[in-house]
């Protein structure tokens, strides 16, 4: 892994170990220890399997999108292609994503403003399926319904403007005018007919299906982790509080979250009920099974199959890829 990569995501780690370390000093060591002795340990096979179904889930989802636009990788390829950028899921800026597009250049030579437009439609589906989830549970928690509808909105709005061809290519047109833009033009072009093709009602419907079942699926996660803690939450209470904290973690724009996605797991299981050991354990349990889970496989799938992909991390031009 190049030694750039290696920088940031030890900055990560070091910044998410922080992160634990105020957890654990907010919970009391003694008691969050005692909480750990009371789980039942025999469910993290079940909790993981939940995390690799979301994983799976969303790797279809990337699989559809590239098909849509017939790019068509091979599929091991594509398989390696996405696991391998979850490396960088800690990672500043989520340059993660921008990997992939790399990546697929190097495969078979897609250009990356054809496939970048990819990464903003997982994340806009992303956004809209945690959305989904999030006013179902938020008529079980109630609170935080006026946030919940100003999201749906939000997102409604963007995605109604994005497919808007004519109105988004004028926006285009007019941007590519000024002298210090004119230069992308053509590629402002390109990722647009691509986001358009992807936002079409059936691609859609689809990305969007495929990213409710796949949050859920760590939203149910959670669920197991509260109900093994004999913690009050149901599982829309659940689905309510995993999802909700996502979101912000993600509007954040901090690296994976960190420190916003465990704040709000903390502080609203308090509200639901748990106790505050309870609370921070189970925010730990969740975050490696599925923050660090991801990292670890990223890591595991780069170092195995980097060969194959014929790309050398080391030679990665960082500065280019950030650009």
């Amino acid at each position: 892994m190049g030694s750039n990569w290696r920088k940031k995501l030890l900055l990560s780690l070091a910044f998410g170990a922080l992160v634990f370390i105020a957890l654990t000093i907010y919970a009391d060591l003694d008691e969050l220890i005692e909480a750990f002795a009371d789980f039942n340990w025999w469910f993290a096979p079940l909790i993981l399997c939940c995390t690799l179904l979301n994983y799976v889930f969303r790797y279809w989802k990337w699989e559809f999108y590239t098909a849509t636009l017939d790019m068509r990788p091979r599929r091991r390829d594509n398989l390696i292609i996405f696991f391998t950028a979850f490396t960088m899921a800690v990672t500043p800026g989520k340059f993660g994503e921008v990997l992939k597009s790399y990546l697929l250049k190097r495969v078979n030579g897609t250009p990356i403003s054809r496939s970048a437009p990819i990464v903003v439609a997982e994340r806009l589906t992303d956004f809209i399926g945690l959305v989904l989830l999030l006013i179902v549970g938020a008529y079980m928690f109630d609170i935080s319904r006026t946030a919940v509808i100003a999201f749906a909105v939000f997102f409604a709005l963007l995605t109604m403007l994005l497919a808007w061809r004519r109105g988004s290519i004028a926006v285009i047109e007019l941007f590519g005018k000024l002298p210090i833009m004119h230069r992308f033009l053509e590629h402002a072009r390109s990722a647009y007919e691509s986001m358009y093709i992807m936002l079409r009602p059936r691609p859609l419907f689809i990305s969007v299906v495929l990213s409710v079942v796949a949050w859920f699926f760590e939203c149910f996660g959670y669920y197991i982790v509260l109900h093994v803690f004999e913690a009050p939450p149901t599982v829309l209470k659940a689905t309510f509080i995993y999802a909700f904290s996502t979101v912000i973690g993600a509007v954040s724009m901090l690296p994976g979250g960190l420190g916003t996605t465990e704040g709000s797991l903390t502080g609203l299981a308090q509200l639901a009920g748990a106790t505050k050991e309870v609370a921070v354990a189970s925010t730990f349990i969740i975050r490696s099974a599925t923050l660090w889970f991801a990292v670890v496989i990223g890591v595991i799938v780069t170092f195995a199959f980097q060969n194959r992909l014929h790309v050398n991390l080391d030679e990665i031009p960082l500065e280019d890829l950030e650009a």
